[in-house]
């Protein structure tokens, strides 16, 4: 077998809409590809002896074991490394449970489809069941060894790639509230929210904290300070720089017992407590100097008493954890040494962060406290005996919590608020030491040891004992205090034609009603009036900047194929979402081989819109408007004929749609009609001759009045937006150079070469032509565009992209040629012949044209880019930009009640 390509998907997807953390691998089965399972000796033993807990996978006929039934029955290849890579995550503790395998056109090469946890490990497991599936077609086994190695490696993957504890927590209550998030590219912060409601965290700072705060937490000695002189019970305490400072600083303590620990240390690090000895205090104070970034030890009095900690947001006590240091209880019969590994093997136990817990690790600390305890590692405990492996109560150190949240005193509750106040930070982490949190501070000796900012959130949400507290739930009513939204409006186009044209639009007609509007078209990125990135930005990267953006307060967002296919949608769900037709274009590319499976790929778009937003789709469209089927949302009809059908009987049931009637471009909405404007007063549809630019327009203002806006700024659009180089383009761009007309526009396949045709047969005079085509289409399409221009044109001159696309040079514009051929030899003798000729250099071909163009003739030219056909026509002089308006296209010959609306879009 040959894996011939693996991608990933992050985002809603052919293959899943509610599912958007997808691998998909292309894989030739090769010499398997005539075999199912049944017919290779002992696959179906060598797999089962491998992997087990592949029993527990249903699959079809739907029940336990289902799956190793059609492996003894006979399955394919493909089929079984799904599995197989979806029960390797499950077994490197990432469970996942989507999957899909299907054979595409070519005979023996599938598409499998995989969920994933986490990206790497998505990728790793999918190769790794390659491996393992040939291994056991070959071999009849899959070494041990390797698969141990496999399952290690997915581990370190997943644990690489870990959040840690508290950001998690974060992250699922975000996505628990359908609160959008996005890793940021620097200090590991994370984005929650689109837009200008977007808010930010990293750990449990938000932007909300305050760096005053932050800094002020970070001194330890600072924090005394000014809790001290606010009334505030602290510890008796001083800062030394130098050890021979530490005696006189034991004395202005009051003596021992006495705790020494660093001036900015966190985590425990560095902390030396219930010291009693000047022995042990210059072990401990190295200890902590070592730990200090400013060689700085805290020295302070000792307080006996349980150690606590107290998380208030938002000046909000929301829960309250007693931290027990790591320990063994004795049984009577086992050593310390083997209670601490019974311990570890608690599987909630992991290392670092990974897990509930902490396991517990033996260094020098420990083996002297067991020493202070009377105790070693190869000590046998008395049964009910605890002793102590350290002497601080964090987490990180193998402690454990206990939730004493519904325990604490009214009194303490308003003390800790109070303290989180006076240290400004608006998550704060209290360290807090008394025998009883029940019992007010004052009446039990109490002290506040220390204030956190960034706190942990590990010990509150998953205690070892007690309740689990939401604390997360409390950071996201403090940064999205209801009602204020945590997204913007996102309004996103597809289609095979116009989505740039209806993008523009769009948000030309938002932008009217003074929201920051951020847009993305094939391009260039824009951020109200302005060009953030140029380029064909139509994917999710392109998507991710303008929703992370915090100017941003709409999002029109361009969504093309290639964008689905390579990565999925780069949002979860959009307000408005617009299909504008499905025609054959790109086709054999990514699988995707007939018009359905392109339409499917479209109807992703519209299928992510929330219920209370809409899907606009083209009625005159089967292909779209089927779409309607498979959409939750509410549903909007576009279309160029007053009598559809669909549109009728939808409006009839009270829905809402955009019809061009009577020269008008009009929204109905049960029984009345709302008429925006006529369409020869609207600059985009050329006088109203431009019958795709009318559903182009048809299109965007539907898409604006189901988000709410006041038709007077769509009617303000409509008239201020025209088909130029500066709003569309590329996109049906007239020129009047004197004598005659050139006419831009980035028509590239069959469709919109039938939508240009709808505009340029109009022409009075001589039409000519400057035809291409990329070079990443069917031979069968090529051939076509010829036909197409031969019935378009009176005079082709046929050229060729630099850019080709894998294609041998020449190859693109003969097929065109043949196409025109053939259109010419199945001509009636009256009918007028077309002239043509082969130059494939893109600039001598269009200078040819304009040179020899004769008066009041139109030359149309579809070139590879923008920016290089624009600059040969305005090399030409006079150059006059034309805006046409009604005066002048009635010189195109026909009125303009004469001409029949087309159903087709382009733009």
């Amino acid at each position: 077998m040959k894996i011939l390509k693996i991608q990933t998907l992050r985002g809603p997807n052919y293959w899943s809409i509610r599912r958007h953390k997808l691998v998909l691998m292309r894989l030739d089965l090769e010499e398997l590809a005539d075999k199912t399972t049944s017919e290779i000796p002992g696959f179906y033993e060598g797999l089962t002896a491998t992997l087990p807990s592949l029993d527990d996978h249903h699959c079809s006929p739907g029940h336990q074991g289902g799956f190793l039934q059609r492996v003894r029955e006979g399955t394919m290849m493909g089929h079984v490394i799904e599995h197989v890579a979806l029960e390797l995550q499950e077994m490197a503790g990432m469970p996942v449970g989507f999957g899909r395998t299907r054979e595409t056109a070519t005979p023996g090469i599938y598409q499998v489809v995989i969920e994933y946890q986490n990206e790497q490990a998505g990728r790793y497991a999918t190769r790794a069941g390659v491996r393992m599936c040939q291994s056991i077609a070959d071999t009849g086994s899959y070494p041990a060894a390797e698969l141990a190695q496999d399952l290690r490696d997915l581990r370190e993957f997943a644990l690489s790639a870990a959040l840690g504890p508290s950001t998690e927590t974060l992250i699922k209550e975000a996505e628990a509230r359908g609160i959008p998030w996005i890793p940021l590219s620097a200090r590991f912060m994370i984005q929650l929210g689109y837009g200008v409601h977007q808010k930010r965290i990293q750990a449990t700072l938000s932007n909300r904290t305050g760096v005053l705060g932050v800094e002020l937490a970070c001194d330890k000695e600072g924090t005394k300070n000014i809790l001290g002189a606010a009334g505030v019970p602290v510890p008796r305490g001083t800062v030394i720089n130098y050890l021979d400072e530490l005696e006189g600083a034991i004395e202005d303590v009051g003596g021992y017992p006495i705790v020494l620990k660093p001036l900015d240390g966190n985590h425990g690090r560095g902390i030396t407590i219930d010291i009693n000895s000047w022995e042990v205090a210059e072990e401990a104070y190295d200890l902590a100097s070592n730990a200090s970034k400013t060689k700085s030890v805290i020295v302070e009095r000792y307080y006996t008493g349980r150690d606590h900690r107290v998380l208030v947001v938002n000046g909000q006590v929301v829960a309250v954890a007693e931290r027990v240091p790591a320990n063994v209880v004795g049984d009577g019969k086992s050593t310390v040494e083997q209670l601490v590994e019974e311990v570890n093997r608690d599987p909630q136990r992991g290392d670092g962060h990974d897990n509930v817990l902490t396991r517990i690790t033996i260094d020098k600390l420990t083996l002297d406290l067991l020493q202070k305890q009377g105790y070693a590692m190869d000590s046998v405990l008395p049964a009910g005996e605890r002793v102590f492996l350290r002497a601080t109560a964090n987490l990180s150190t193998g402690g454990i919590a206990v939730d004493r949240t519904d325990e604490i005193h009214p009194e303490n509750v308003w003390l800790f608020s109070r303290v989180a106040k006076i240290i400004g930070l608006d998550i704060a982490g209290i360290d807090v030491v008394t025998d009883d949190i029940s019992v007010p501070l004052r009446d039990t000796n109490g002290v506040i040891v220390e204030v956190n900012a960034a706190p942990g959130f590990r010990m509150h949400v998953a205690p070892s004992q007690g309740l689990p507290r939401n604390v997360a739930g409390a950071v996201f009513d403090m940064l999205f205090p209801s009602p204020q939204p945590t997204r913007v409006p996102i309004l996103a186009v597809t289609g095979t034609n116009g989505k740039t044209t209806t993008t523009r639009l769009l948000a030309h007609i938002v932008k009217q009603t003074g929201q920051i509007t951020g847009y993305t078209t094939t391009d260039g990125t824009y951020i109200g009036d302005y060009l953030v990135e140029s380029g064909d930005n139509t994917g999710p990267q392109s998507a991710h900047l303008i929703l992370s953006d915090p100017t941003v307060e709409v999002a029109v967002l361009e969504t093309a194929r290639g964008g689905i296919l390579r990565s999925g949608l780069g949002f979860d769900q959009c307000d408005v979402g617009v299909v504008l037709n499905v025609a054959a274009d790109h086709l054999g590319i990514g699988d995707i081989d007939t018009v359905e499976q392109l339409a499917k790929l479209k109807s992703v778009l519209v299928e992510s819109v929330m219920p209370k937003g809409y899907a606009v789709l083209n009625a005159d469209d089967p292909l779209v408007s089927q779409m309607a089927q498979r959409v939750k949302a509410q549903i909007a009809y576009f279309s160029m004929n007053p009598d559809n059908e669909l549109v009728a009987k939808h409006t009839a049931a009270g829905g809402l749609a955009a019809i061009y009637e009577n020269g008008y471009l009009s929204i109905l909405k049960g029984d009345w009609t709302l008429r925006i404007e006529q369409a020869v007063n609207v600059p985009l549809t050329m006088g109203g001759r431009a019958p795709f630019m009318i559903a182009n327009a048809l299109a965007a203002c539907l898409a604006a009045f189901a988000q709410g806006v006041k038709i007077e700024d769509i009617r303000s659009a409509l008239s201020s937006f025209q088909a130029s180089v500066g709003q569309t383009p590329g996109r049906m761009n007239l020129f009047n150079l004197g004598s005659y007309h050139a006419l831009l526009d980035y028509a590239h396949n069959p469709h919109s070469y039938k939508a240009l045709g709808s505009f340029v047969q109009n022409w009075e005079g001589m039409r000519i032509g400057v035809v291409g085509a990329p070079g990443d289409r069917r031979d069968e399409d090529f051939v076509t565009l010829g036909k197409l221009s031969a019935d378009m044109f009176d005079r082709i001159i046929v050229k060729e992209d630099v850019d080709r696309r894998g294609r041998e040079p020449g190859v693109v514009a003969k097929l065109i040629c043949q196409g025109i051929a053939e259109a010419i030899a199945a001509r009636t003798p009256d009918k007028s012949k077309v002239e043509y000729e082969l130059i494939l250099d893109e600039t001598i071909a269009v200078n040819k044209a304009l040179d020899q163009a004769p008066a009041g003739s139109l030359v149309v030219i579809l070139p590879e880019g923008v920016t290089k056909a624009l600059a040969l026509i305005e090399a030409r002089k006079p150059i006059q930009e034309s805006v046409v308006n009604a005066s002048n296209v009635d010189r195109l010959g026909e009125s303009r009640d004469s001409l029949k609306p087309s159903v087709v879009n382009q733009g």
